[in-house]
């Protein structure tokens, strides 16, 4: 059996001086210049996807350290932290490109900043329809839409089913837990599976997580989780596979410190590259349905068109039928 060597990326010394000498690298970004144009507008209140623009090419996101063993991840990896502490450890694991707090994985980590702020669960993101209890039960199926959580989740042995009835536009968000510095609620599944059906799509799943997300395959091999985790602390993953990314660390305490690295052994993860078109609003089509204004949108629109058309198209036919009448009664004449 071919082994690969441990393997622990290092970036150049100049990389490293440049990345110290950066005022990113004591902590996230303010600068409007990096994320401002990455946040995902939230519609209809109930927020956008898993992530945009510079954070959506990247599978792997961790504040300061991301390690793999045993399995693989299909994208680009990155840390916001540049040595030290940054680092990537990779053990008998293939992995995209690695980034350990260089330009490219400080703007995607601030823009995963910004997109976890903007899907923060708010007052009224909820009905009772629609607010999930803290246990799972074993078998359990889902129309798209906004779901939360006032607290931790838990799911042990279950098995979950996305419905999109066709949609592939469709599209699931997951609220875990209580926002704010003081907000709490994890999401831990064992043998947790999550099944699409019907055209539902894992890049159209968002878990927003307060704290930390912890999935473990232990009794049941293939087990697959779907959908782009956005984790306030650490993401940990054990066995089985992750159709999505796993971003970690978004959460700041009342000292303004964010923790959380991303650590995975035996997982296959494999990311979306276009992450956050999720709105959870179940329909994520470019298409405008006539139901965004109060005249029905471009339905109403069209229909006035069509009104014009008939009315021109009626005139046109009372002046052929005036000049045919009109050259009825000469030739009679």
């Amino acid at each position: 059996m071919f082994t690969l060597p441990r393997l622990t990326v290092i970036i150049p010394f100049a990389a490293l001086l440049a990345a110290a000498c950066s005022p990113d690298s004591t902590g996230p970004s303010n600068s409007q210049s990096s994320s401002s144009a990455l946040l995902a507008h939230r519609k209809g209140g109930d927020g956008g996807g898993g992530g945009g623009g510079a954070a959506s090419g990247f599978t792997v996101l961790g504040q300061a350290a991301v390690s793999c063993t045993d399995g693989s991840i299909t994208g680009a990896v990155g840390t916001f932290q540049a040595t030290p502490p940054g680092a990537i450890t990779l053990v008998r694991c293939l992995a995209g490109s690695t980034h350990i707090g260089d330009a490219a994985a400080i703007a995607a980590f601030n823009a995963f900043l910004t997109q976890y702020d903007a899907l923060a669960p708010q007052v009224g993101d909820c009905d009772l329809a629609h607010t999930l209890l803290s246990t799972i039960p074993a078998s359990t199926s889902l129309s798209p839409g906004v779901y939360c959580t006032g607290a931790a989740l838990t799911a042990t042995d279950v098995t979950l089913t996305l419905d999109a009835a066709g949609n592939a536009n469709a599209t699931w968000l997951f609220k875990i837990g209580s926002s704010g510095p003081a907000g709490t609620g994890a999401l831990t599944g064992t043998n947790f599976a999550v099944l699409l059906a019907n055209g539902a799509q894992a890049c159209n799943v968002n878990w927003w997580v307060s704290q930390a997300a912890t999935i473990n395959t232990t009794t049941t091999p293939g087990t697959v989780f779907q959908g782009n985790i956005l984790a306030g602390a650490a993401i940990t993953t054990t066995g089985g596979t992750l159709n999505g990314n796993a971003w970690a660390g978004a959460k700041a305490d009342v000292t303004g410190v964010r923790v959380g690295d991303v650590t995975t052994t035996g997982t296959s993860v494999t990311g979306c590259a276009n992450a956050g078109k999720g709105h959870g609003d179940g329909d994520e089509d470019d298409n405008d349905d006539g139901d965004h204004d109060g005249h029905g949108g471009k339905g109403h629109h069209d229909h006035d068109k069509d009104k014009h058309h008939d009315k021109d198209k009626h005139h046109d036919k009372d002046k052929h039928h005036d000049k045919d009448k009109h050259g009825d009664d000469d030739r009679n004449g």
